[in-house]
């Protein structure tokens, strides 16, 4: 019986069905933070209940940890210090490897793990944090849970999971120069909206897809969440295989090779049926901007904020989301002037990312007025920077430099955007006061984020490109 990736990777790891379309899966990796980490394991250590397996549980300081040079357990959020400090304790306790404040392998969970070869081809991984989905680009199963659910998994190897069903994103023919997986994915949810993929398993597809290497496939999977989405993956290829060669928690040798021949067989089977379908051809899609408080709230970066009757939202919504950003239908979004500038988070915050958006910043300033801040996904990620000099080039344009973290994608690191501030950011939600209170958050890809912090305004990287 032909299969899909998926259906693969579930029967792998089911361990019991327990009726309907719920069953009990084995869970190979679990990812913690400080934000909620601490939270599930000193609820087990109440519970009397040890950590099953620690050599499969990993923890890191990305959420409330503090960005700015010289960082300590201090962090800018009220009571910040003690997530730190108590997540810290109870790892070591349950002896879990932390990647701590100052490690030099820490970073967010979700760029550290296919980083450092956590997440591997065919695993089931889990972290409470929605953005897990971004993992499953290693043809991995991903997905976001809650803490009780982490205690769970912590203590038993095991989780309760519904089955979603399936569907497939095939993105066909070839990205225009300029044009990334931040804008695919802004495309897919702006055309098939928020809960588009509601229920579903997503795997993305077709020669897009298979064009783009690692990087770009983690940021695309990054928003399945955002597209409501259990999870999204993509299936393994020689881009992985040669990614993940080597990397620290890789296997190696032999090893690797053999687990290199199981990988291969995870792919959907060529006369495999999905439950739903999507095409999206590509060659003509531009670099987009969202306009509103949605993901779903996306146009091209040359386009203007759609009426009511093209823009997919309830009236009553859209007419909120006009009143929080401050626009009216019409307005042009390249006409729009920023306050701020930020690039970072799990979804653009890789070295692929910082090298884009350095391109567009070489011997170029930012606007007078414009704050702009770049957050590197990883210390591995910031040397590799510093290596190439592009910190440099970050600075030289203005730009703040920083430390590793998750930093002003949310403000539960305590720092903030300011009220009603227009912010142009490759983040991955745009929700009302997600970057700081009433502040207005337009999400866009790295490329566009520097040319708008040039600019001083929404712009389109693609004519700074053409005039270097």
């Amino acid at each position: 019986m032909a299969r899909t990736l998926f259906d693969k990777l579930w029967a792998q790891h089911e361990v019991l069905a327990l009726g309907g379309s719920v069953s009990l899966i084995a869970i190979d990796r679990i990812f913690l933070h400080e934000r909620t980490g601490s939270v599930a394991l000193k609820s087990l250590r109440q519970a009397g209940r040890p950590v099953v397996d620690p050599g499969r549980v990993f923890c890191t300081m990305d959420h409330i940890v503090d960005t700015l040079p010289g960082r300590g357990d201090e962090t800018r959020m009220p009571g910040g210090r003690a997530f730190i400090v108590e997540t810290r304790e109870a790892a070591a306790e349950a002896g879990i490897r932390v990647f701590d404040v100052r490690d030099p392998q820490q970073g967010i969970v979700h760029v550290i793990s296919p980083e450092l070869g956590i997440v591997l081809p065919g695993a089931t991984v889990v972290c409470p944090d929605s953005h897990t989905c971004t993992q499953g680009a290693m043809g991995a199963l991903a997905w976001g849970i809650g803490s009780t659910e982490a205690e769970h998994a912590l203590a038993t190897g095991t989780l309760r999971v519904e089955k979603p069903k399936t569907l497939r994103v095939r993105f066909e023919g070839r990205l225009a120069p300029g044009v990334t997986a931040k804008d695919l994915t802004l495309a897919l949810i702006s055309r098939h909206g928020s809960v588009g993929g509601n229920g579903y398993a997503v795997e993305y597809a077709g020669s897009a897809v298979r064009d783009l290497e690692i990087e770009a496939r983690l940021t695309l999977c990054n928003m399945a969440t955002e597209f409501s989405a259990f999870t999204g993956m993509i299936a393994p290829d020689e881009k992985t295989f040669d990614y993940l060669r080597g990397r620290p928690y890789a296997p190696r040798g032999e090893a690797f090779e053999r687990a290199v021949a199981q990988w291969r067989e995870l792919a959907s089977d060529p006369d495999a049926t999905f439950d739903r379908e999507i095409l999206i051809e590509v060659d003509e899609l531009a670099p987009m901007v969202t306009w509103g408080t949605s993901p779903q709230h996306a146009v091209p970066v040359t386009g203007v904020v759609p009426a009511v009757q093209d823009s997919g939202t309830a009236s009553e919504a859209y007419e909120r989301a006009l009143k929080y950003m401050g626009l009216e239908p019409g307005a042009r979004l390249g006409e729009l002037k920023i306050d701020a500038a930020f690039i970072g988070s799990c979804t653009n915050s890789r070295i692929s990312d910082l090298r884009r958006a350095a391109a567009i910043l070489r011997g170029r300033r930012v606007a007078p007025g414009v704050r702009a801040i770049c957050v590197p996904g990883s210390m591995t990620v910031k040397r590799q920077a510093e290596a190439e000099g592009l910190d440099q080039v970050f600075r030289d344009a203005g730009f703040e430099w920083r430390e590793s973290g998750c930093s002003m994608c949310f403000f539960a690191g305590g720092e903030s955007f300011g009220a009603r501030e227009r912010v142009v950011s490759s983040t991955n939600r745009n929700f009302e006061s997600r970057q700081g209170p009433e502040t207005r958050t337009h999400l866009a890809s790295p490329e566009t984020v520097a040319a708008s912090a040039i600019a001083g305004r929404i712009a389109d990287a693609r004519a700074l490109s053409r005039a270097a």
